[in-house]
């Protein structure tokens, strides 16, 4: 059952209206903010002008439940395809198993990161599972404040912040895997990675992708290129069209998006173009059967699921996923599986291994801020 609603208040908009979980392509001016029950999978939004001008402030109405987890998406959405989308289904999974009901907010702003961990912890959530890097600052300026309250953040790793749980994930050693995969694959001798906003996470991806395609063939051109410098990096399909067209251009035919909604663009254009790609994050192997070659699993979702199950006993420190965690992996399924040949799966395969094993050493980005495969 649908608990009481939370509102918010947004500029420029005078309106209220229903909002059905079900409507992904439905994009709305402003923070979506509501309880989310999963068995019906749908909530109330009620959207109201701000007295503060341009400003959006979050509010909550009275009686919010206590102790209800709440999850804050980055930027892009919680229907991304991708990074944000993997939270969701965990969430949701947590929802549909144990009959819980949990709040959520879409953030459209920087502004809004600081004022929805705010309006949550007052309204008494807990944990609030929080999305992305750029909530590592607002974290910082809240979770001390409320030291009853649990918080999580996924893809922070670096607060001295006891009421913290921080995730990280070695992307490196999943993405060493698909560049071996995009290796065999390629018959062209180039391949292509495309990255979101610049950043040294997102170098860390295309990092490991490039060592796990020299690992296959040393001589093998690897190009990249990154969307943008800013947070609408996330959310740019047209432009990973257009990035995807320039390196089909360089000669790659099997391109790597580890670029959030934007990957949406570079997918697209690999399948029109008649090349491969190769997803990440959720698996997207089924929005181009046949054409993507395979997507890098993060596994997201088992860290909201994992985080939500565990509730205000939720153990806080910093915990690291990778490969032998089942943190990072490779998607093999029926939309893939006439693209991955068995000598291709039982590489990886040994590849996995021994990554877990230390008889290979993925090189991380973060270790020199630099690559010894790729030059960004």
């Amino acid at each position: 059952m649908v608990k009481n609603l939370l509102t918010t208040v947004v500029a420029n908009v005078l309106n209220s209206r229903h909002h059905n979980s079900y409507a992904r392509s439905q994009w709305v001016n402003g923070a979506i903010f509501a309880p989310t029950d999963n068995n019906k999978r749908e909530y109330k939004m009620t959207l109201m002008k701000s007295l503060m001008g341009a400003t959006a402030a979050v509010a909550l109405t009275a009686g919010a439940a206590l102790a209800d987890p709440a999850l804050i998406f980055d930027l892009g959405g919680k229907f991304d395809k991708s990074f944000n989308e993997a939270a969701h289904n965990g969430a949701s999974r947590w929802a549909e198993e144990t009959g819980g009901t949990y709040n959520e907010i879409e953030i459209q702003s920087e502004a809004q990161r600081e004022q929805a961990l705010r309006r949550f912890a007052e309204s008494g959530s807990n944990p609030i599972i929080t999305m992305g890097f750029g909530m590592a600052d607002p974290l910082s300026a809240v979770a001390a404040d409320y030291p009853d309250t649990k918080f999580v953040a996924i893809d922070v790793n670096w607060l001295d912040i006891p009421n913290i749980r921080q995730i990280g994930f070695a992307e490196h050693e999943g993405s060493y895997l698909v560049g071996m995969m995009a290796a065999m694959a390629s018959e062209s001798g180039t391949v292509g990675f495309i990255g979101g906003m610049d950043i040294p996470l997102i170098r860390h991806f295309g990092c490991g992708y490039a060592q796990g395609a020299k690992a296959v063939n040393p001589d093998i051109n690897v190009v990249a290129n990154m969307t943008g410098t800013t947070p609408a990096a996330w959310n740019d399909p047209v432009k990973g069209s257009e990035l995807t067209k320039a390196q089909i251009s360089q000669g790659a035919d099997v391109i790597y998006a580890a670029a959030g909604g934007t990957g949406v663009g570079v997918l697209q254009t690999a399948a029109d173009e008649g090349i491969l790609s190769i997803g990440v994050d959720s698996n997207q192997n089924h929005l181009h059967p046949g054409k993507v070659l395979t997507s890098m699993l993060k596994r997201v979702d088992v860290a909201v699921y994992d985080a939500m199950s565990a509730g205000e006993g939720l153990e806080t420190g910093v915990f690291q996923m990778g490969l032998a965690e089942e943190g990072v992996g490779v998607a093999m399924d029926d939309n893939n599986a006439p693209l991955v040949s068995d000598e291709m799966k039982g590489a990886v395969d040994k590849a996995r291994q021994d990554i877990i094993d230390g008889n290979v050493s993925v090189v991380s980005y973060y270790e020199n801020d630099s690559c010894p495969a790729l030059q960004f």
